[in-house]
């Protein structure tokens, strides 16, 4: 593998493996996944001494000159790839590239342990010496977690300031990708796939949902990405929950706006669900912050 001296690119064939380890990924389509941004930060920040930045973009573009990693695009976005420039920024990452697909042989081996260890084993004697025993401590914090949307949401805010604030946006971008991902699939596990409003839970054997992560606080407004700043709700009740057609009390029971008409014969009328009690989430430090729904009714007139 062609590296120039540059970390990136073992960095992510480290973190590919990690993935496949956990069975994240399991066949030969890798995709730009939360996990695998935030496998690739801490494997940097356990293996890396040199001054090279720890950005994502460029390893996963650049490995296209490998013969085993080619880039496939999103639809429409077939000229952005075949410009390196574009491709250093996270953020026309994932709006152009819908994954990499390595080749067959690389993918089955990466679905073997026992081949796994051996191409891990290699990557780090050859590319890490010095640092490699530092590889596997601490555990899964290389993967996010529930635990990370525990955060205090304003400590957090004040490091999404702070990154926003830095003159390479990629860290902004990757931070806000592996929060915003997480929560994302997170919220609405805490309240089992259901509607807090409707009900609505629909089990499927393929993966589907019918429900949204809606935050209660924008993540514009707030930089809030932590559990309790969410809400599951399907996609008609998060339109309305976001622009402000319903909201919810102090004692979680849903409140309509008076500022609106609707049909009252539908059976998909938003009215019916006024003043009954929302569906929660399994534990009670996981119920939707009341300031942030105080927040929610003042910005709406309720």
């Amino acid at each position: 593998m062609k590296n120039g001296g540059a970390p990136h690119k073992p960095i992510l064939l480290l973190s590919v493996i990690r993935l496949f380890e956990k069975g994240i990924f399991t066949d030969n389509l890798i995709y730009v996944l939360p996990e695998l941004v935030a496998s690739f930060k801490t494997n940097w920040a356990k293996l890396v001494v040199t001054n090279h930045f720890p950005i994502f973009a460029l390893p996963f573009y650049h490995l296209s000159s490998e013969p085993f990693w080619k880039l496939v695009a999103n639809a429409g976005c077939e000229k952005w790839i075949e410009s390196k420039s574009s491709m250093r920024s996270f953020g026309n990452l994932t709006i152009a590239v819908r994954y990499a697909l390595i080749d067959n042989e690389l993918s089955n081996l990466l679905l073997a342990p026992e081949n796994r260890d051996i191409l891990k084993i290699a990557v780090l004697d050859k590319y890490f010496p010095d640092t490699k025993s530092n590889y596997g401590t601490g555990g899964d914090d290389d993967l996010p977690s529930e635990k990370l949307l525990h955060d205090n949401s304003e400590t957090y805010k004040q490091k999404i300031i702070e990154l926003k604030n830095q003159v390479d946006e990629n860290a902004f971008q990757e931070e806000i990708f592996i929060r915003g991902g997480l929560s994302k699939r997170e919220i609405p596990k805490i309240y089992n796939h259901t509607c807090a409003v409707s009900g609505l839970r629909i089990s499927a054997v393929a993966n589907v949902s019918m429900v949204d992560a809606c935050h209660i606080v924008p993540f514009s407004e707030g930089y809030d990405d932590t559990l309790t700043n969410g809400i599951a709700l399907c996609p008609n009740l998060h339109r309305a929950f976001d622009r402000g057609l319903i909201s919810i009390s102090n004692d979680y029971t849903i409140l309509t706006n008076k500022n609106f008409v609707e049909n009252q014969k539908s059976v998909f009328n938003i009215s019916q669900f006024a003043g009954k009690q929302i569906f929660l989430p399994y534990a009670a430090e996981l119920y939707p912050d009341l300031g942030n729904i105080v927040k929610h009714r003042q910005k709406y007139g309720f």
